[in-house]
């Protein structure tokens, strides 16, 4: 499989500092799904992993995934955590607080109905200081950092399987196969059938449509 591999070294060398600092040395991955599309919630997910834990071979980026192959691997990151807990941010949040807002309320969620409390959070892009928490922020961090990649995982099927509950009440716009995004046929649809309660008004093109 193309592609870097995620490794655990960020991860041991938490365990190891937060462990001798006389923490519980728990680092919680974070990273959310959802961001781009017109339609849909954003979602995020929070992974804690037993310290010194073996990796899950061929876990990588969600992005990278096939489906088939995603699947298989967030059943064995909910079996092999010590913890993974899910939260999202409503369409109706989205448009009200913005997607970069709505993005951290969703990891904020997540990261409070974890079953344990971490030491440290490592977390997917940059710097969120309203995560009000010790957290290490990590360009492409899903890629690169194991925890995220399986945070990553999470938040992807959970909000694919929401996506493909929702197209089965508005067949017309196809997110059963583009998840909400823009494609051809989502865009033809939008314009032909206009927009419905589950897209974000505040995006283009759907904000045209809402201004009609």
């Amino acid at each position: 499989m193309r592609g870097p591999r995620p490794t655990l070294e960020r991860e041991r060398a938490l365990w190891v500092a937060r462990g001798e600092g006389g923490g519980s040395g728990l680092v919680a991955g974070v990273d959310e799904a959802g961001r781009g599309p017109l339609a849909g919630p954003v979602v995020a997910a929070a992974v804690v992993f037993p310290p010194f834990c073996k990796p899950i071979r061929g876990l990588r980026d969600s992005k990278l995934l096939p489906p088939v192959q995603r699947a298989k691997l967030a059943r064995l990151v909910r079996a092999r955590a010590l913890a993974v807990a899910v939260g999202a941010a409503s369409v109706h949040e989205i448009d009200r607080l913005n997607i970069r807002r709505a993005s951290i309320l969703a990891m904020r969620r997540a990261l409070f109905r974890l079953a344990c409390v971490p030491d440290f959070v490592l977390v997917d892009g940059l710097p969120i200081p309203e995560l009000a928490c010790p957290h290490e922020a990590i360009v492409d961090g899903d890629a690169h950092c194991h925890c995220i990649a399986a945070a990553s995982v999470i938040a992807k099927t959970v909000r694919d399987a929401l996506m493909e509950r929702l197209a089965a009440r508005h067949p017309r716009y196809a997110w059963a196969s583009n998840k909400g995004y823009g494609t051809p046929e989502h865009l033809a649809a939008l314009a032909e059938f206009g927009f419905t309660p589950h897209h974000r008004t505040s995006f283009a093109p759907v904000v045209q449509l809402a201004l009609v």
